[in-house]
């Protein structure tokens, strides 16, 4: 291993509802380290229950950086993600040889470990008015838009995410070259050495522990907080399970009971993605979330090895 290697950064990756928070946290104490979040949702301030923020108790057990350091306003990427993850891991490391980065966002995993392709800084209007037309008439503009200024990309694209689409339209129009071309794919090399590791459960367990989780949110105010921001509904940090679905109780289309069922049922559909995004990357060793002891021992062999 080269010696040039500042650190080591661990990430414990896994789908929602499976302890990877938990298992951060004690591997956090017990290395003395410190835990990255690398969740797209909890990086909001205001939106704290329905995204499992830590806790203050959790906060005071292990120090997480990069939660609730931004207001639903603020626009936010996977590519700004990156350059704030590894600023960060630039000081990080002058004090810990190990880092830990834990979260469920595989996109922002990614981002941190193999870097994203540079994009363009978007124009505000067009943005707003791409926005505005997806508001009023739905995604079918927005999918008729990319098939004709990027059609490979369309053939490729998540036809039914409305974030991805206005991020390859702007990209598209803003540089005037398809938003396909912009993507190299070439993974960036890192200055620490990483070590990917994942939680898994076995299937009951985990919709078990997300129903669980549900109902503990709604019981901790979960309603209230969109209650709050369901004004705001049209930005994309709302854009989220748990808040989505209670926005449709609010405005009546469905009634709570409905609205708890689609966010459990949701919340496992995306949970099953997760798994599905983890599962591409050989690199993923898998752990069970019960047996912190056997992740210790993997991290520590690993840290020990360590020579940056």
């Amino acid at each position: 291993m080269s010696g040039k290697e500042k650190g080591v950064l661990i990430v414990i990756g896994g789908p929602t509802g499976s302890g990877k928070t938990g298992v951060a946290i004690n591997m956090a104490r017990q290395l003395n380290t410190v835990i990255i979040s690398a969740d797209s949702r909890q990086i909001y301030r205001e939106l704290k229950i329905g995204t499992a923020a830590p806790t203050q108790n959790e906060e005071k057990q292990a120090k997480h950086y990069l939660t609730g350091n931004k207001s639903i306003h603020d626009y936010y990427n996977a590519s700004i993600f990156e350059k704030e993850a590894l600023s960060l891991l630039e000081e990080l490391f002058r004090r810990h040889r190990v880092v830990l980065a834990a979260g469920g966002s595989g996109l922002y995993i990614d981002a941190l470990c193999r870097g994203i392709d540079e994009m363009p800084d978007i124009d505000p209007q067009l943005r707003e008015n791409l926005i505005k037309e997806y508001r009023e008439k739905g995604i079918e503009p927005l999918q008729n838009k990319l098939k004709k200024v990027d059609p490979d990309h369309y053939r490729k694209a998540d036809l039914n995410n409305p974030k991805r689409l206005l991020r390859a339209i702007e990209v598209s129009v803003m540089t005037g070259t398809p938003y396909s071309q912009h993507l190299t794919g070439q993974c960036k090399k890192r200055d620490f050495k990483i070590v990917k590791t994942a939680i898994t459960l076995p299937r009951e367990e985990l919709y078990s522990r997300i129903n669980q989780r549900t109902d503990r949110m709604i019981e901790k105010g979960l309603v209230d907080e969109a209650r709050k921001y369901y004004r705001f509904r049209h930005l994309n940090a709302l854009n989220t399970v748990g808040y989505k679905e209670l926005f449709s109780y609010f405005d009546g289309d469905i009634d709570f009971q409905e609205a708890v069922r689609l966010i459990k049922r949701n919340t496992r559909r995306y949970a099953r993605r997760q798994i599905t995004w983890f599962k591409k990357d050989n690199d993923i060793k898998w752990f069970s979330a019960d047996d912190d002891g056997a992740i210790l021992s993997y991290i520590e062999s690993v840290a020990k090895n360590h020579n940056g």
